[in-house]
């Protein structure tokens, strides 16, 4: 069915170009750039708001991890960044021809760990740890930490309850 126009309507458009048409040139100017300014303003804002809901929606993503296998590496502690949003455990394991190979691990933000018993001070370079991780399905070194047990047997956890004690 075409859209119809009622009388109202009629009326308003009519005092609109009756508007436009006593209107100055330069006034009538200002008032499309402004009418532009006003469309190109509201379509640069729904374009940041789909950018912004697809980056957040992209940041809590795993699909770079394989969450359905678990593996475990031994090895020293390199760095370890207590950073917003999340922590990086940076980790040198020895390979069997005397190399090292650096392994990088994604964990959970301080905030979250500060909850579970972490500081900035629980993993320090040298210590000797063993990762259980979420590897990188992209098979190289990496992945989400899970958790780890450091060298007097205590077991750190990023995911689930804080440990007991």
């Amino acid at each position: 069915m075409p859209a119809t126009i009622d009388d109202q309507d009629a009326t308003a458009a009519i005092n609109l170009e009756r508007e436009v048409a006593g209107m100055s040139e330069q006034t009538r100017i200002d008032w499309n750039w402004g009418a532009s300014l006003r469309r190109s303003c509201a379509a640069a804002l729904g374009a940041l708001l789909l950018a912004v809901g697809g980056l957040a929606n992209a940041h809590h993503s795993f699909s770079v991890f394989d969450m359905t296998t678990e593996k475990t590496i031994e090895g020293e502690i390199a760095e370890f960044q207590w950073t917003n949003p999340h922590t990086w455990t940076w980790v040198d394991v020895k390979n069997a021809d005397g190399s090292a190979t650096r392994w990088g691990f994604e964990g959970m933000s301080p905030n979250f760990l500060g909850r579970r018993g972490w500081s900035k001070n629980t993993l320090k370079p040298g210590d000797h740890v063993k990762i259980t991780f979420a590897p990188l399905k992209s098979g190289e070194p990496g992945g989400t930490f899970l958790r780890a047990t450091l060298q007097d047997g205590t077991e750190m956890v990023m995911f689930g309850r804080p440990p007991a004690g």
